[in-house]
C-alpha cells in the first residue's frame, strides 16, 4: 500500500478525506470471519480507534439481506490501515475471531 499527495493544493470547501478517497489515496482492508450480526456501525466503531475511516461496507446477500460474514474498510492513511491490521487481526468481535488482510484492488 502506498499513499502520496503529489503536492496538490486543496480547496477549503472540499474535505481532504473526500478528495483522497476520490483519487484512490487511501488504504483498504478486508475483514473476514464476521458474525452474521455484525453491521457497518459495529465494524466502524471497532476499527475507528486506529484512524479515520472513510468507507465501511459489510457484504450482504442480496436476497436475504443477511451478512455474508465479511466486509471492507477504507482508511484515509496507510499508517492507520497498517496499525488496524496489526492490532485487529485475530481479535474477538461480536463473539467471532476476525481475520484482517490488505484488500487488493482490481
Amino acid at each position: 500500500m502506498q499513499c502520496s499527495s503529489g503536492g496538490v493544493r486543496l480547496s477549503p470547501a472540499f474535505p481532504l478525506s473526500r478528495w483522497l478517497w476520490a483519487r484512490g489515496f487511501s488504504a483498504k482492508l478486508f475483514v473476514g470471519g464476521l458474525s452474521y450480526d455484525t453491521n457497518e456501525a459495529v465494524l466502524k466503531e471497532a476499527f475507528g480507534r486506529h484512524g479515520e475511516i472513510i468507507e465501511v461496507k459489510v457484504i450482504c446477500d442480496h436476497k436475504s439481506g443477511r451478512s455474508k460474514g465479511y466486509g471492507f474498510l477504507r482508511f484515509i492513511s496507510e499508517t492507520a490501515a497498517t496499525t488496524a491490521l496489526k492490532e485487529m487481526d485475530g481479535q474477538l468481535l461480536d463473539g467471532r475471531n476476525i481475520r484482517v488482510h490488505c484488500a487488493h484492488q482490481a
